[in-house]
């Protein structure tokens, strides 16, 4: 405690420490930048030990070449590829993860239960030939996944049982796809942007087993002849076992948006749609998420693909509401299968045992199927201003649910049911007044 004014001298000789003490802080905390080079012997020649040498901040830029590694990340940092680089070819910088986990794996569960890895890019490289996925993110907030191509993982699929033996067991429900090309797991406020997935089981996909999965933007990325799940997935699983928790953590307020999903899930019938939202059972969250304006088609189950499949008991309820289907266009996709089957091809499929509510489906133009939207759930669907161009039936509804269609187009003037018109099929379908042209 201080007991008498503070002299001048005394005061200019603490300006002087703070100061200095500024400086200081400012040049330790200064971001460095390292480079991986296996022909420049002043770089390092892998990058997984670049990545260990490097501090919180810091910036990795890979040369042009074929680095066999496993590369796993649990700091925050900058990792970038040639393409990244001024003057840089896209996918020179490839990460060739033959006989592996994953070609990138970046993790905050090495720290204290629930802590979280943030602020990490990976932009530039291709990576292929894991075992499991090309990127893995788990327990993790601010990541950027920019430009990247990821092709030709999830090389430890069983396909003969649809099994992924060894995967580790925070992967939960994943057996069936090894975990996609590139996974988000508890991950949260995080962008997913320009890269290119194809050849892996499943392109893209976001969890929840160690975490709940919100606010991350899909957005940009071409997803394509993945042949045994969904172009781009939202699912809610069944927690991992170390955290403890009795119900899953949830998939809430992520959007899908301008992405390019094609020919995905067609090698097995019913195995993938082009977007996919998925609750399966009591206890899963998968809401208020907005799947806006990209191009579905030719997947194997329609271009986007909702299920729940269980009852929803007090105890643990589902949560498959306020997803939001906007401004797609929705083209040449598959029939839904087994327990959630369409009775053709479709172009947006809504299944559940429990109810659904507050699901808008809007402004979407869906072509070149036999029925462009299904709905089989208790519960309420408004779909407004779409342009429906199937061939056949604008609207099934096939539960005990209603559905408010009204200001929709349905392929001419006159409205559903028609001569030249779509149809409207099963009771509770409001669908007057109708467009009397296309939005």
């Amino acid at each position: 405690m201080l007991t008498k004014p503070i002299g001048r001298g005394t005061i200019m000789a603490l300006a002087g420490f703070g100061a200095a003490f500024a400086i200081a802080t400012c040049q330790s905390a200064k971001a460095a930048t390292w480079c991986v080079n296996v022909k420049n012997p002043t770089c390092f020649s892998t990058i997984g030990s670049a990545v260990a040498a490097a501090a919180a901040g810091d910036t990795i830029q890979v040369a042009a070449g074929a680095y066999k590694e496993d590369v796993v990340i649990t700091k925050s940092l900058s990792l970038l590829g040639a393409a990244q680089q001024a003057g840089g070819l896209a996918g020179t910088s490839v990460i060739d993860a033959t006989g592996l986990s994953n070609g990138i794996f970046v993790t905050g569960t090495v720290g204290a239960p629930g802590s979280k890895i943030s602020e990490v890019v990976i932009a530039g490289f291709t990576i292929e030939n894991a075992n499991f996925e090309g990127i893995l993110v788990v327990n993790a907030s601010d990541v950027t996944i920019w430009g990247n191509q990821v092709i030709h993982n999830d090389l430890g699929l069983d396909i003969a049982g649809m099994t992924c033996p060894g995967q580790p067991a925070f992967e939960t429900s994943e057996g069936d796809d090894c975990g996609e090309g590139i996974h988000l797991m508890g991950v949260d406020h995080s962008t997913l942007a320009q890269n290119l997935s194809e050849q892996n089981s499943g392109g893209i996909l976001i969890t929840d087993e160690t975490g709940a999965a919100y606010d991350n933007l899909i957005t940009g990325n071409t997803v394509r002849d993945n042949p045994f799940d969904c172009g781009i997935t939202l699912a809610s699983h069944p927690p991992a076992p170390a955290t403890g928790a009795a119900l899953p953590f949830g998939v809430n307020h992520n959007t899908v948006s301008q992405n390019q999903s094609t020919g995905n899930g067609i090698q097995v019938p019913g195995a993938g749609a082009g977007v996919g939202i998925f609750a399966p059972f009591p206890g899963t969250t998968n809401s208020a998420n907005v799947i806006i304006g990209n191009q579905l088609s030719y997947n194997g189950l329609p271009g986007v693909t909702m299920h729940n499949h269980a009852a929803s008991p007090m105890a643990a309820p589902v949560n498959m509401n306020d997803n939001i289907i906007v401004g797609n266009t929705i083209t040449a996709n598959g029939a839904d299968t087994e327990d959630a089957a369409t009775p053709g091809t479709a172009g947006i499929n809504i299944f559940s045992i429990a109810p659904v509510t507050g699901t808008i489906v809007s402004q979407n133009k869906i072509g070149q199927e036999a029925l462009d939207v299904v709905f089989n759930a208790p519960g309420e669907l408004e779909a407004h201003l779409n342009d429906f161009e199937g061939s056949g039936i604008g609207v099934d509804n096939l539960g005990t649910g209603t559905v408010n269609a009204t200001q929709n187009w349905w392929g001419c003037v006159a409205g559903p049911n028609n001569f030249g018109c779509l149809q409207v099929v099963g009771s509770g379908v409001v669908f007057v007044p109708v467009l009397t042209k296309p939005f």
